[in-house]
């Protein structure tokens, strides 16, 4: 693999000759402040990805073996699921007995239903209403969680609500009015709520913080400790996180008493079955001439474009339906609906491409991503991680590019 491709010769100059047009309408527009700000040195964006050979956990049980409510495993089968995955199968009766939990797990790993199955266990049995709460870093994995509590409380008379930005705050006040057995959210509209009054933290025994490291990346740590320390009658814990170093420990510790711990991924933030290459952008070149040629590779079935605002984004997006390309984008400005409408046309295959700023490298499930690009550099090395980690997933090598200008 050439590490410093131009992509200016052969077919590219033949495009750029179909489509000159594009040259004049602003291309590099925006990568000036990217450039500035970035702190990445592009040597460490080239590598040379690894097959991972994925082993597939076989349990000894089946679900309508576990200690599980009838009704409960009912909806389990109708989900189509028949033997639990490894985080499911090591730590159900553990967090039914209502022990703290340290999980390192990625998505995909059966992680959701590792945590809620437990709570609606311990909910169809227990003499007392209790009430969990669980933390996530987005507002897409929000609405993801509590599809799943849906699905698996279907006919149980279980109630969840959940609350992040952009939504309506009085009709979140409102669903607070009633008995709510799950609350979902992000940590900045939780502390909204409960400042407000509301959300009665000091209320709600059980705790589960998903995808851990990503909220600290995304700077909640304070919010998340603020939350955590309402919570007076807190008396279970679980803690996800795809990835565990040691500036987390003293917090983790701090959050968890005497946890089991369960590994289903390494703990290590390297995507090694991924191939990490930069392009290089020349003097005077139109880098999106550069991009829309990259796409018409037929290899780029679906395409993950990030560039660093919502100006850029827009613009990318524009640009390339006017191409022919069939294209969607989401970024914080737009609605929750429209992004929900956006990523469901991006995993059916609606679309080809989806283009965004950060906001979808965390909690988004996309499993068959073929190609991440970055169109600006990304601010840290993090978000640069937790970009293309949206590709080569499952088992299969991904690929990531990086226009460097």
């Amino acid at each position: 693999m050439n590490h410093t491709r131009t992509r200016t010769s052969g077919t590219d100059k033949s495009f750029r000759k179909r489509n000159s047009g594009y040259a004049a309408s602003g291309g590099n527009r925006g990568r000036n402040k990217a450039k500035a700000v970035s702190s990445i040195d592009p040597n460490r964006l080239i590598k040379k990805g690894q097959s991972v050979e994925e082993v597939k956990y076989i349990s000894s049980r089946t679900f309508l073996e576990m200690p599980l409510d009838r009704r409960l495993q009912a909806n389990i089968v109708n989900k189509g699921f028949k033997s639990p995955t490894k985080i499911q199968d090591d730590t159900l009766e553990h967090l039914i007995n209502g022990r703290d939990l340290l999980g390192v797990a990625n998505t995909g790993t059966g992680k959701t239903g590792a945590f809620l199955l437990p709570i609606i266990q311990r909910l169809l049995t227990s003499q007392e209403s209790f009430t969990s709460l669980v933390i996530v870093p987005t507002r897409e994995l929000a609405l993801q969680v509590e599809e799943e509590f849906k699905s698996l409380t279907i006919g149980l008379r279980l109630n969840s609500a959940s609350f992040i930005g952009g939504t309506n705050v009085p009709k979140d006040l409102t669903k607070l009015r009633r008995e709510n057995h799950l609350i979902i959210g992000t940590p900045g509209r939780l502390l909204d709520l409960a400042n407000r009054g509301a959300l009665r933290l000091q209320r709600i025994s059980v705790l589960v913080l998903d995808e851990f490291d990503r909220m600290l990346d995304m700077g909640f740590v304070n919010d998340i400790k603020k939350i955590v320390r309402a919570m007076t009658t807190r008396k279970q814990t679980m803690l996800f996180s795809a990835t565990i170093d040691k500036t987390q420990k003293p917090m983790i510790d701090e959050l968890l008493r005497d946890p089991i711990e369960v590994k289903v991924s390494t703990g290590t933030s390297t995507a090694a079955q991924i191939d990490q290459d930069i392009i290089r952008v020349p003097e005077g070149s139109d880098k999106f001439i550069m991009l829309r040629n990259l796409i018409d590779d037929k290899e780029f079935e679906k395409v993950l474009i990030f560039a660093e605002t919502k100006h850029v984004v827009n613009k990318i997006s524009q640009k390339l339906n006017k191409s022919g390309i069939r294209v969607d984008h989401i970024h914080g400005n737009k609605s929750q609906n429209y992004r929900n409408n956006a990523l469901s046309k991006f995993k059916n295959g609606e679309v080809q491409v989806l283009v965004a700023t950060d906001v979808a490298a965390r909690g988004i499930d996309v499993s068959d991503v073929t190609h991440v690009i970055n169109y600006q550099l990304p601010m840290t090395y993090d978000s640069y991680v937790h970009r293309i980690g949206r590709t080569g997933r499952a088992g299969k090598t991904g690929k990531a590019f990086t226009f460097i200008d």
